[in-house]
């Protein structure tokens, strides 16, 4: 053999196991990262929160009262939100017990209170309890999560 030829087979042993080794290196790096993305794509489903439900609101008419104390008005506008469409259909449907309820309260509500915030935040614990009554006898209370003032002027 010549020098040539016994240079061309020790290259040709050192190539073959380098390459082997080479393609389990990359099938090995394939199959890795094809784990991890399967184990990130499984774990977002289960760990995803879900985005928060769309508030629903149901906006009244504004209210005129005479307040049962003295000669003064209550102009008041109020906002409810609920807790879900059901309890808004509900509401609609029943509006003028519902607007009827709320007028009764607000004439028997004393002017010297409400000026301050504290009586407006009473006022609002007493609209919450007002429309908890069911409207139908034998059904479920209404549940009101806040009642926001879109107007409040107290003359």
């Amino acid at each position: 053999m010549t020098d040539t030829a016994s240079k061309k087979g020790r290259l040709r042993t050192i190539w073959m196991p380098l390459l082997v080794l080479i393609t389990l290196a990359a099938c090995a790096s394939a199959g890795y990262s094809y784990w991890r993305l399967q184990q990130e794509a499984s774990g977002e489903q289960v760990q995803k929160p879900l985005p928060p439900a769309a508030p629903i609101f149901y906006a009244l008419d504004t209210f005129t009262v005479n307040l049962g104390d003295a000669d003064r008005v209550l102009y008041i506008g109020v906002t409810l939100r609920l807790p879900d469409e059901a309890t808004r259909q509900r509401l609609s449907q029943f509006l003028p017990e519902v607007r009827s309820r709320l007028l009764l309260l607000f004439s028997r509500q004393n002017a010297n209170v409400l000026a301050s915030e504290d009586g407006k935040l009473k006022l609002i614990n007493a609209i919450k309890t007002t429309l908890a009554t069911p409207l139908v006898a034998g059904n479920n209370p209404q549940v009101v999560s806040d009642v926001l003032y879109t107007a409040f002027i107290l003359r």
